[in-house]
């Protein structure tokens, strides 16, 4: 049974196999576009900034998720990436 979350659109994952079946539907769409993105245009340069928008879009959101809230500011917790990128445009530079 789905129970409503409180945004009311998708359910909570609860089960560890929902959260795998998650993580590899995410790395097939990854796959997929990456070999759409390599036939439309074929070069080992387009090859390579692929890699690399994939690596840094890794790393980048491993900053977010871990490196602030574990080590710049622990109280700090994110629902997602625009709530992450909202705090750091938001916070006092000064």
């Amino acid at each position: 049974m789905i129970q409503k979350t409180r945004t009311g659109l998708m359910a909570d994952l609860k089960q560890p196999w929902q959260m795998h079946l998650n993580g590899g539907l995410f790395l097939l769409l990854l796959l997929m576009s990456a070999w759409l993105i390599l036939i439309q245009i074929p070069s080992w340069l387009n090859a390579a900034l692929l890699l690399l928008v994939i690596w840094t879009s890794a790393r980048f959101y491993y900053y977010l998720f871990y490196v602030i809230q574990k080590y710049i500011d622990p109280s700090i917790r994110f629902a997602g990436v625009f709530d992450a990128i909202k705090y750091l445009l938001g916070r006092n530079r000064g």
